[in-house]
């Protein structure tokens, strides 16, 4: 049998062919030894990782052991033709993009290829460009599929996200937990992450994620409290079409979508126990079955797990598998509360402040060291979170209001020198300089006019009650 080689020809740099071909993994899959050669020759300098199948049988066992980016198969081969090929590897958990060569053309093979689930088809002979084009046209979908399902997933859990990736503060507490973060990222160990809400975990997780050799790769946070019980095994391990009732067709899980990159399961205590099984097989093998496939593939991601949650009780009680709790608990990192690093309180404050106020378009509200006094004094249950609230609450009504949170505990008046006499001396000060021009005093001290009504009003009724 003979077959069409392309001529050799000067073939573009990677960057004619999208920015994803140079990190991209490809298997040729030919009876052909000239094909398989050519097409080896061409990719092997333009791509991370090339291997050669001469069969239909060899590739599916390539594919038990490794997950690529692209598949480049023949039609016409001994045995199952690639058509037959594409259709039973979709049947069983086949979702990487494949692309299909044929020297019999026609529309019917183009239909059967497309149905069999060939993304694109190349007739022979063909030139380089034309391979490369449409390898770069897969990569690029497959790209943006995988962007917009992370993006999804991350805007799942944006109200729980802080606006900085970077844990702030200057407190030892802090300290000591970013020089533990930067020892444990370059490793392969499982961390788990531990602490209140609000405290800043997964701040912590994207830390160790962008300290580590993984940082250009994705970063996918998984909120298992979010994930409605009967679907968080789909969300986790992909589902081929029919594999329940509403799967109307295939789809990668976040392990796929996390590939090479960080996997961060947040709140994993209130995982199923049933799906704890399958993450603890997931761990120890690197290997996940999508439900309704009877192919295990594997997988390249780091883990990282955070609980507000005390797993040891859970244990107890029959609600945590231990074995699972043994294997995620290599390295254990305990947030600490926000009332007890207090010293950061005004770092954090100021931050949120510009951050926020930039992020709304509004004018931020100005931090008097006796505001600063109140917000330090406040136990803040709700942690970092609660204070970034706090803030933002503040910057939409323009003003902290008298009952911010915090404000009971506002620093009693203790003679002429206290903050609140000093704030009460300073706006009165600015009022007269303003001639008693209400709306010109507040806006030299960027606060509203009826705070200073508010305050006036107050400062009244104190001295007609004294």
């Amino acid at each position: 049998m003979s077959v069409d080689i392309p001529a050799p020809q000067e073939v573009p740099s990677n960057d004619d062919f999208g920015p994803w071909l140079a990190q991209a993994s490809i298997l040729i899959v030919d009876d052909e030894p000239g094909m398989r050669h050519f097409l080896s020759r061409t990719l092997a300098s333009r791509c991370k990782h090339v291997e050669e199948a001469a069969s239909a049988a060899e590739a599916s066992e390539k594919l038990d052991e490794k997950v690529f980016d692209v598949v480049i198969i023949d039609n016409i081969m001994p045995g199952k033709s690639g058509v037959e090929w594409l259709r039973e590897q979709r049947q069983v958990g086949f979702f990487t993009n494949a692309i299909l060569m044929t020297a019999y053309a026609d529309l019917d093979t183009a239909i059967q290829a497309l149905r069999a689930g060939a993304v694109d088809f190349v007739l022979k002979p063909f030139r380089s460009n034309q391979m490369l084009n449409a390898i770069a046209r897969c990569l690029s979908d497959k790209h943006l599929q995988n962007e917009n399902f992370v993006l999804r997933q991350e805007l799942r859990v944006a109200s729980d996200t802080v606006l900085h990736t970077r844990l702030n503060g200057n407190s030892p507490s802090i300290r000591r937990i970013r020089q533990t973060l930067s020892r444990v990222a370059p490793l392969p160990t499982s961390v788990l992450i531990t602490g209140q809400s609000g405290t800043g975990k997964e701040i912590a997780a994207r830390s160790i994620h962008a300290l580590s050799e993984r940082a250009d790769k994705p970063f996918v946070p998984v909120n298992c409290a979010a994930i409605p019980h009967d679907m968080i095994e789909a969300e986790l391990f992909g589902h081929l079409k029919g594999a329940f009732t509403g799967a109307t067709g295939a789809r990668d899980g976040l392990f796929l979508h996390a590939r090479g990159g960080t996997l961060f399961l947040d709140e994993i205590g209130e995982m199923p126990l049933a799906t704890q099984s399958k993450l603890l097989r997931a761990l120890e093998s690197r290997r996940i079955r999508p439900l309704g496939s009877s192919r295990e593939v594997p997988v390249d991601v780091r883990f990282l797990f955070a609980t507000n949650a005390e797993l040891e009780s859970a244990v107890e009680q029959g609600k945590f598998r231990a074995d699972l709790y043994y294997r995620i608990n290599v390295m254990q990192i305990a947030m600490p509360p926000l009332s007890e690093r207090r010293e950061d309180i005004a770092e954090l404050s100021k931050l949120f402040m510009e951050r926020l106020s930039h992020q709304l378009g509004m004018a931020p509200v100005p931090l008097t060291e006796q505001t600063l006094a109140a917000l330090q004094n406040y136990d803040w249950p709700g942690n970092v979170r609660e204070l970034r609230n706090t803030i933002e609450r503040a910057l939409i009504l323009g003003e902290f209001p008298e009952d911010f949170a915090g404000s009971e505990n506002m620093p009693e008046e203790s003679g002429s020198d206290s903050l609140a006499a000093a704030e009460r001396r300073h706006i009165l000060r600015v009022l007269e300089e303003s001639g008693g021009n209400r709306a010109e005093a507040a806006r030299r001290l960027g606060i509203s006019r009826k705070t200073i009504d508010r305050k006036l009003a107050r400062w009244t009724r104190a001295n007609a009650d004294a």
